[in-house]
C-alpha cells in the first residue's frame, strides 16, 4: 500500500427525475383527469471519515465519482424513486477543499463523521401538480434539476498530539522507538524516514497521546529541496512541536546552525505554524564529551534566543525521555481542562489550523509552480511531487 496524502477528484451529484404528464384512462370509468407523478430527487455525495483507512490511494487512480440520478415520475400519481446517495470513505484527518473557490468544505477529524459535499438535483413536477378549477387538463410538467458538480482536492494530515521537527539524522525515529511500540526504520545515515510514522505513547492505562515523526527538513526545503516540505503540513494539527537538535552531528554543521535552519524553514513554510507551542529537545548528549555538553547546549539556546522548555536527552539510551513524555501528557491534560472551562479555545485552535492550512497550500502551490517553470526551462522530465515514489503506509502502533 502506497502512502498518498493528496488527491484531486471530481464528484457529481445525481440529476433529479422529470415529472410525468399523464391522464387517467380506464375502461368503464367515465371521469378521468391528470395523474402524472413527480420525479425522484437525485442522489447526493457524502464523505465519511473511516478509521480503517490510512491513505488516499483509492482516489489516486479513480478521479470521477457520480451518484445515481432520480427516476422519472409515472402515471397513476406514482413518484419516481430517489437516486441512491454516494458515500465516499476517507481517512480521519482529511480536509476536503473546493479547488474552484478554495473553500474548505469539510474537515474530517472525527471517526464516523459524515458531511454532505454535493447536493443532488431536485425532482420535477408531474402535471397533477398543475390542476386547478380553471385548468382541469394541465399539460405542464417540470424537469428535474441538475445535481451539483464539484472539483475537489483531498488533503490528508495525520492526527497526532505531538509532532517531531528536525533535520535528517536528528534522532526523531529513534525517539519514537524509545517511547512507543512503533518501529520505524533507523539507520546511521540521513533521510532514512521517507513517510510519516506514528506511535502511541502510553503514560498510564487511560492516559496516552499520539506522536508523529515526519521526514527531516534541510536548508532550502521551503523552496522544494528534500522531502520534509511535502510533510510539514502534517504538523498543522499537532498540539506541541518537539524540535530535535542533533548535539553530535555527523557533518560539519554545528548544533546551533542546524537548529537555526529548521526554525527558518518552518517559518518560511508557515509563519503561523512557527508560532505554535514548541519545545526544544537537545538529543544525543551521550555522544558528547561531558566537558563540552554545557557549552554546546548553551550555543543552541543563544542562537535561537530560546526562552521556552528545554529537554536534554538521549533517545537511544532513553535518558530523559520518560520525564519529557510525562510533561507532555501533563500539558495535554491541562489543555483539556482549559477547554472544559472555556469552549472558545477550540474555536481559536480551529482558526489557527485553517490559517496554517492556507499558508501551507500557498507555499506548496508556489513551490510547484516554480518547479514546473524550472522543468520547462531545463527540460527535466522527473516530477519531484510524484507520490508513487513512496510505498509505506502510515500506521498507528499501540503498546
Amino acid at each position: 500500500m502506497k502512502f498518498v496524502d493528496e488527491a484531486v477528484i471530481t464528484v457529481e451529484a445525481g440529476k433529479g427525475g422529470n415529472g410525468c404528464m399523464s391522464f387517467r384512462r380506464e375502461k368503464y370509468i367515465p371521469k378521468g383527469g391528470p395523474d402524472g407523478g413527480d420525479g425522484g430527487d437525485g442522489g447526493c455525495v457524502f464523505f465519511e471519515a473511516d478509521e480503517n483507512l490510512n491513505t488516499l490511494i483509492d482516489y489516486r487512480f479513480t478521479r470521477h465519482y457520480k451518484s445515481d440520478n432520480g427516476k422519472n415520475g409515472t402515471s397513476r400519481n406514482c413518484t419516481g424513486p430517489k437516486g441512491d446517495d454516494l458515500v465516499l470513505k476517507v481517512p480521519v484527518g482529511t480536509t476536503v477543499i473546493d479547488t474552484d473557490t478554495d473553500e474548505i468544505l469539510a474537515d474530517m477529524t472525527v471517526i464516523g463523521q459524515i458531511e454532505k459535499i454535493a447536493q443532488g438535483g431536485f425532482h420535477g413536477l408531474g402535471n397533477t401538480r398543475f390542476k386547478s378549477s380553471v385548468n382541469r387538463a394541465p399539460r405542464q410538467t417540470t424537469k428535474g434539476s441538475i445535481g451539483e458538480t464539484r472539483n475537489l482536492k483531498l488533503e490528508l494530515k495525520v492526527l497526532a498530539d505531538v509532532g517531531l521537527l528536525g533535520l535528517p539524522n536528528a534522532g526523531k525515529s529513534t525517539l519514537i522507538r524509545a517511547v512507543s511500540a512503533a518501529k520505524p526504520k533507523v539507520a546511521n545515515y540521513p533521510f532514512t524516514t521517507l513517510v510519516p510514522n506514528l506511535g502511541v505513547v502510553r503514560i498510564e492505562q487511560s492516559r496516552s497521546f499520539v506522536i508523529a515523526d515526519i521526514p527531516g527538513i534541510i536548508e532550502g526545503a521551503a523552496e522544494g529541496a528534500g522531502l520534509g516540505i511535502r510533510f510539514l503540513k502534517h504538523l498543522a494539527r499537532n498540539r506541541i512541536l518537539l524540535h530535535l537538535v542533533d548535539m553530535a552531528p555527523w557533518d560539519d554543521v554545528t548544533p546551533a546552525e542546524a537548529a537555526e535552519v529548521a526554525v527558518n524553514e518552518l517559518t518560511k513554510f508557515s509563519p503561523t505554524l512557527s508560532e505554535q507551542p514548541r519545545w526544544l529537545v537537545l538529543n544525543k548528549l551521550d555522544m558528547v564529551p561531558e566537558d563540552e555538553r554545557e557549552e554546546r547546549c548553551q550555543s543552541v539556546l543563544d542562537a535561537l534566543n530560546w526562552e521556552g522548555p528545554v529537554y536534554k536527552i538521549s533517545a537511544l539510551s532513553k535518558l530523559g525521555t520518560d520525564e519529557m513524555m510525562r510533561d507532555i501528557q501533563a500539558f495535554l491534560d491541562q489543555r483539556l481542562e482549559a477547554i472544559e472551562e472555556d469552549s472558545s479555545i477550540l474555536e481559536k485552535e480551529q482558526a489557527i489550523r485553517e490559517q496554517v492550512d492556507a499558508e501551507a497550500r500557498e507555499r506548496v502551490e508556489q513551490m510547484r509552480a516554480d518547479m514546473r517553470a524550472r522543468r520547462e526551462g531545463e527540460e527535466v522530465d522527473d516530477d519531484d511531487f510524484d507520490d508513487d515514489d513512496y510505498d509505506v503506509e502510515v500506521e498507528y502502533v499501540r503498546e
